[in-house]
């Protein structure tokens, strides 16, 4: 199946490439230090920061997972919009000016502040790759779907090129381009995209006299008259028919709810910032675009919905995930399609490439200098491990993407996966750290590793690895790995039980930890994340 002209579309994704790759060439300029790698030499503004925090968390999962999540099953899908937008007030309150002004580069300076710095920093780093790691899976599977689905590129070994192709790009752009150049072409995607999807959003609503109620009584008309009809308008279609169920829908959401808190590469957006107070105002900007981007995600899924039908987007290559790439076909032709594709793919080499530099920097700083070298390795030392342990991890995320591509897998729920691991992993060690005194290094090590096993663990033995049902609106079992089953662990999504579980081994760690907490440490960290009294400042340029 193809969609609009290849030629057309492809030209649309060179002129998105081209210009982001002069926009990274043009940054590399500036990398002299760490920091400039790192951190884009911490002098990005509040607003910009906040435009790049939009364009690292719009990513191929809430344009095309979330469209799609809701063009198939109506209500049910929206839930993602909503925890995806309420979890940036636990961001706002708990994490972003406290972390600009205790950390340096990583999620780790923080943990490691008042703990023993070698067990605690590889911990947090092994922890920040896993998340990086599900998060990437989604993006590239988002990628070659797209690319199938307007190059009209059919079989497994084409799909499998394209992977290819988008992972060598996000690999050279980290390379090349450090946090500054990732920082702006974050800023131009995210513009584009709230752009893009204003546009349909008119678009849409002007075709149903600019009247809600018409586009939601217009979906579910076309819902009804599918192969396999669906009431689009009503809650827990998706999630409601065991009980089960029920809890796969309460375990998703708390995992929504809690893991931006935790992500690392949201985390590593707040040290670009010159202040604290730049860190909240950029949050704050994320908030608002990030919130009326999820409104329009509404009206452009149930719009696919609407005007295209689950049928044809099911039965497109990309599944769920061609929802608006279809809806763009569908109201503009050729042209607003690769456009609106252009845009998805720029939002997705964006999204992959911020990944893709916090998880090297993870490795490089808190694993190689920290842990490794005690600290005494130079900072260009260690950009050149952080630059071959991109090279690695792109590698193994085409590797993954493959897979998820092939499986059909919605990316929204490929990154809800990812926000569990970060809500279990991370976000309860992070909170202990800055808000309990009694924490200890067992404390934070019990918390870290029992959240980040039981979460992969559980996703492991879950529907998502093997196992699940035929799904009748594709008539294939969405597991990553067809025709066995080794699942023992009901949810599809581990988060209500991974995320209790590490704030209670957290708990458990501390009371049961022979070593002293250090008190004086914890006092200069609440001074410091307080007040800002001793963080990181910017770089003079």
């Amino acid at each position: 199946m193809t969609i609009g002209n290849p030629a057309v579309n492809i030209s649309i994704f060179g002129v998105f490439v081209l210009i982001t790759l002069v926009i990274t060439f043009r940054a590399s300029r500036s990398n002299a230090s760490a920091a400039d790698y790192y951190a884009a030499g911490r002098n990005i503004s509040g607003t910009q920061n906040g435009l790049a925090i939009a364009g690292d968390y719009l990513s191929a999962a809430s344009f095309l997972g979330i469209a799609g999540a809701i063009a198939v099953y109506g209500y049910d899908g929206f839930l993602y919009s909503i925890g995806f937008l309420v979890a940036w007030l636990v961001a706002l309150l708990l994490v972003a000016e406290l972390l600009r002004n205790t950390a340096r580069f990583t999620m780790a300076d923080v943990l490691a502040f008042r703990m023993r710095q070698g067990p605690v920093r590889t911990a947090a780093a092994l922890s920040t790759l896993a998340v990086s790691l599900f998060y990437l899976l989604a993006q590239m599977a988002g990628a070659g779907g797209l690319v199938t689905l307007l190059l009209g590129i059919s079989g497994a070994g084409a799909q499998a090129a394209t992977v290819v192709v988008v992972g060598a790009l996000m690999i050279f752009y980290v390379l090349v381009g450090g946090m500054r150049g990732t920082t702006y072409v974050q800023l131009i995607k995210a513009t584009l995209l709230i752009i893009g999807a204003f546009v349909m959003t008119i678009w849409v609503l002007g075709k149903y006299g600019f009247n809600l109620s018409s586009l939601l009584g217009g979906a579910a008309d076309t819902a009804a008259q599918q192969a396999t009809p669906r009431d689009v308008l009503s809650p827990m279609g998706q999630y409601g028919a065991t009980g089960t169920s029920k809890l796969d829908f309460v375990s998703l959401g708390l995992a929504l709810v809690l893991g931006t808190a935790g992500l690392p590469h949201v985390l590593m957006r707040f040290y670009t910032v010159p202040t604290a107070k730049d860190a909240r105002k950029s949050v704050v900007w994320a908030i608002w675009l990030i919130g009326f981007f999820y409104l329009f995600s509404l009206v452009i899924g149930y719009g696919a919905g609407a005007l295209v039908g689950a049928d044809e987007i099911l039965a497109a290559p990309g599944a769920v995930n061609s929802a608006a790439p279809l809806l763009a076909f569908e109201l503009g032709g050729t042209v607003l399609l690769g456009i609106i594709a252009g845009v998805a793919f720029a939002t997705i080499l964006a999204v992959v490439a911020g990944l893709t530099i916090t998880a090297s920097a993870s490795f490089a700083h808190d694993i190689y200098n920290s842990v490794i070298k005690k600290g005494t390795a130079s900072g260009t030392q260690e950009v050149r491990v952080a630059r071959i342990t991109s090279c690695v991890i792109g590698a193994v995320a085409i590797g993954l993407g493959i897979l998820a591509l092939q499986a059909g897998l919605n990316i929204a729920f490929l990154v809800a996966l990812a926000f569990a691991v970060a809500a279990s992993a991370n976000l309860p060690t992070i909170l202990y750290t800055l808000f309990w005194k009694r924490f200890t290094t067992q404390g934070a090590l019990w918390s870290i590793y029992g959240g980040l096993i039981s979460c992969l663990v559980l996703i492991l033995f879950s529907p998502v690895v093997s196992g699940a049902p035929v799904n009748p609106l594709t008539g294939k079992s969405t597991s990553l790995i067809q025709d066995v089953d080794f699942s023992w662990f009901p949810l599809n999504n581990p988060g209500l039980v991974s995320i209790p579980l590490a704030f209670f081994l957290g708990w458990l760690g501390t009371m049961l930890s022979k070593e002293k907490p250090d008190v004086d440490k914890y006092a200069e960290l609440e001074v410091r994340s307080l007040t800002g009294i001793g963080a990181e400042k910017a770089t003079p340029h």
